[in-house]
């Protein structure tokens, strides 16, 4: 074989080979799971999702609704998700592996990427109802989100510290927050309860409609909780008609990753995160909480490598 053609064959191999490593990097996938379309998580997702593929090269970037926290540490740990969404208490839940949250078995592919804002327990009521209190949801039909959700862990903890039981509603409705309201309207419904950021479209929708009560948790509650809940507020106007601050509790969000997600795209993701605050501000309000340093902040389980080289890189840790 002449020089000349081991040149152009070996030219040919490089060019082969570069065509592979570029189809293999335009066939890495970013698929983002979040929640009801109404609710937070799925804004924030679309937020995420455009900032990814802007800035991510040869990576394509997918938002997936879906019923939210718990279903989506199921999805990342069988593989079915590179980044979710879910409150810190179903996340400390799916690392221990507790059944009754809706984890078989310990969880142990999950890892962190960031602490991200708080979820704020919001209890709704429509006025001709009469609901005013904790208490006065005993006898009316509430709904409490959809079932083994990181909203219904919610509602089973706030009840249990009130000392309160499903069995004292007139009937329990497990339904996400968009057919909440949308019973509320129709008068098929008496309240809802609701584990999202602020100014959560849902509770908009309702109280732009129909007059509202914002139902309040008393602060003993949370301290009954103990971490991850804690004591919060939600401001006086967030919502249509609602003229006071109403006391409830609130729980942390946290992004999860799986353990075979590259560290490369894990730390691109986060970083991303943190350098493009402003436009995750306009994909939602509740971006606005997000705060580089509160990410690791009551982090449940074991950070990923690609977060860790970030927060590294920032003076974190």
């Amino acid at each position: 074989m002449t020089t000349f053609h081991m040149t152009i064959r070996t030219g040919l191999a490089s060019l082969c080979l570069a065509a592979l490593v570029s189809e293999a990097r335009a066939e890495e996938f970013i698929n983002i799971l979040t929640g009801g379309t109404s609710g937070v998580y799925y804004p924030l997702g679309v937020g995420l999702s455009n900032i990814y593929s802007e800035n991510i090269p040869d990576v394509r970037v997918q938002v997936q609704s879906t019923k939210a926290s718990v279903e989506n540490l199921n999805l990342i740990q069988n593989g079915g998700g590179e980044l979710a969404l879910a409150l810190g208490d179903s996340v400390a839940l799916a690392w221990a592996g507790d059944a009754d949250a809706g984890f078989s078995q310990p969880l142990d592919k999950l890892r962190g990427v960031a602490a991200v804002y708080p979820n704020y327990i919001q209890i709704v009521a429509s006025a001709e109802s009469g609901i005013t209190s904790l208490a006065d949801l005993a006898g009316h039909s509430v709904s409490v989100g959809a079932p083994k959700s990181g909203t219904e862990l919610n509602a089973r903890a706030i009840f249990g510290a009130a000392g309160m039981s499903y069995e004292a509603l007139s009937a329990t409705e497990y339904l996400p927050f968009a057919e909440s309201v949308e019973l509320i309207k129709n008068r098929q419904l008496d309240a809802t309860l609701q584990s999202a950021g602020l100014g959560v479209a849902s509770i908009k929708d309702l109280s732009t409609s129909v007059e509202i009560k914002m139902v309040a948790v008393p602060a003993e509650i949370a301290s009954a909780l103990g971490a991850p809940y804690i004591a919060a507020t939600i401001p006086a106007g967030t919502y249509e008609g609602q003229t006071e601050d109403v006391p409830t509790v609130a729980v942390l969000n946290y992004l999860v990753t799986g353990a075979d997600v590259p560290e490369e795209t894990v730390y691109q993701m986060t970083k991303l995160l943190f350098e493009n605050l402003g436009p995750l501000e306009a994909a939602h309000v509740a971006a606005k909480e997000i705060r580089l340093d509160g990410a690791l902040e009551g982090m449940p389980i074991p950070l990923h490598p690609g977060a860790e080289r970030y927060y590294r890189e920032m003076g974190l840790m």
